[in-house]
């Protein structure tokens, strides 16, 4: 009996290591979802490009 009380825990803490190991990965996921809206968000924030500074003359 001592041997089934043990399979049984072991069983019970493999499952519960398993929640908490989804419950964090979804965490991190939203993390990483919001911290990218943020960086897109900031990217159309940032004013176009110029041509300024893209041709150098060599001529000079």
């Amino acid at each position: 009996m001592d041997m089934m009380n043990s399979i049984a825990g072991m069983s019970a803490m493999a499952s519960m290591a398993r929640i908490q190991y989804e419950a964090s990965m979804s965490m991190v996921k939203n993390s990483m979802d919001t911290m990218e809206q943020i960086a897109l968000q900031q990217l159309e924030m940032l004013p176009p490009p110029s041509s300024l500074g893209q041709y150098i003359d060599v001529y000079a």
